[in-house]
C-alpha cells in the first residue's frame, strides 16, 4: 500500500522515512505489532516510533495503527481492525457481534426474493452450485442439505477452464447458485453472461446492497457481514442458507420427507449396529 499522511514533502527525517517505508512494503506485520517489536525491527527507539506517529498527525501509535487499517485493504487489515477494539477481543462478545448481523440480515431480507429463491430450487431441473474460497464451504453445506431431499445437485470447479466444462452442461431449466458475498469474482460475471446464452437462471447470495444491474442474480438473496473494514463473518449467509434448505423441505412436502425417512432407515440399517 501506499499510506497517505498530510506532511509537507523532504520534511520527514531519515528514521521516520525508514518506518514509512516499512509500513508501506510491510502493511501486514506492521498491523500486528507493538511499537516495541516494530523499533526493534528497525533498529529504532521507541520514541522516535511515537514520534513519527505525531509527525503523521496521530495522538499515538494506536491511532497511527487506526490510521493505517482505514486505508489498508486485505484479510490482514479487516482482522486487524476486529483485534483493535477498545475492550480487546472476547468470544462472548463476539458472538453477541453476530447476533446483530443475523438481526441486520432478517431486516434487510427480502421475503419476495427469498419465496422466488425456494420456487426457483424447487422447480430446477438441475442446481449448479458456485464458491469460491471461503464461500466454497457454503456451497458444499447446500449441496449436503439439498441432496438429502432428492434434488439433483452438482457442484461447478471454482476456477479455470474446468468451470467452463462444468457450466456448458447448464441450460434451460436449470439454476445456477452463486456466493457472490463481497464482490463479483471473474467466475461470476461468466456466470451471468453465460445464463443468456444457455438459459438457466441464477440465484445469488449477496452481501451488498447497491448492486449494477449488470451484476445481479435473477434472485439474490441478502446477508449481512459486518462493515468493510471488519473482519466478515459468515454467520448470516450459514443462517440464511440453513433457512433456505428448510424452506425448500417444506415446499416440497411429502417427496422432501420421503428421502430424509428413506436415508434415515439406510443409516439404520448399515450403522446402527458395530
Amino acid at each position: 500500500m501506499t499510506l497517505r499522511l498530510e506532511i509537507p514533502a523532504g520534511t520527514l527525517t531519515r528514521a521516520e522515512q525508514k518506518i514509512l517505508d516499512y509500513i508501506n512494503t510491510n502493511t501486514d506485520t506492521f498491523l500486528f505489532s507493538s511499537i516495541g517489536q516494530l523499533a526493534q525491527r528497525l533498529e529504532l527507539s521507541d520514541a522516535t516510533v511515537s514520534r513519527f506517529a505525531r509527525h503523521a498527525g496521530c495522538s499515538d501509535f494506536k491511532e497511527l495503527k487506526s490510521l493505517v487499517m482505514e486505508q489498508a485493504s486485505g484479510p490482514a487489515a479487516k482482522m486487524a481492525g476486529t483485534l483493535s477494539r477498545k475492550e480487546g477481543f472476547s468470544p462472548a462478545a463476539w458472538l453477541e457481534q453476530q447476533q446483530m448481523y443475523l438481526k441486520k440480515t432478517v431486516e434487510l431480507m427480502n421475503d419476495r426474493e427469498f419465496e422466488q429463491a425456494v420456487d426457483g430450487i424447487v422447480s430446477a431441473r438441475r442446481i449448479f452450485l458456485h464458491g469460491k474460497n471461503a464461500s466454497a464451504a457454503l456451497a458444499q453445506m447446500l449441496a449436503f442439505r439439498l441432496r438429502r431431499v432428492d434434488l439433483n445437485v452438482s457442484i461447478l470447479p471454482s476456477g479455470g477452464s474446468e468451470l467452463l466444462e462444468g457450466l456448458v452442461q447448464a441450460g434451460e431449466g436449470d439454476l445456477v447458485v452463486m456466493f457472490s458475498l463481497s464482490k463479483l469474482s471473474r467466475e461470476g460475471r461468466i456466470i451471468l453472461e453465460q445464463r443468456h446464452t444457455a438459459g438457466y437462471r441464477t440465484l445469488a447470495f449477496v452481501s451488498r446492497t447497491c448492486i449494477p444491474t449488470e451484476q445481479r442474480g435473477d434472485i439474490s438473496l441478502f446477508a449481512y457481514r459486518g462493515e468493510e473494514k471488519e473482519y466478515h463473518s459468515m454467520a448470516g449467509p450459514t443462517a440464511l442458507l440453513d433457512a433456505l434448505a428448510i424452506a425448500v423441505t417444506d415446499r416440497l412436502g411429502q417427496r422432501g420427507r420421503s428421502s430424509l425417512e428413506a436415508l434415515h432407515d439406510l443409516k439404520q440399517r448399515y450403522f446402527s449396529n458395530p
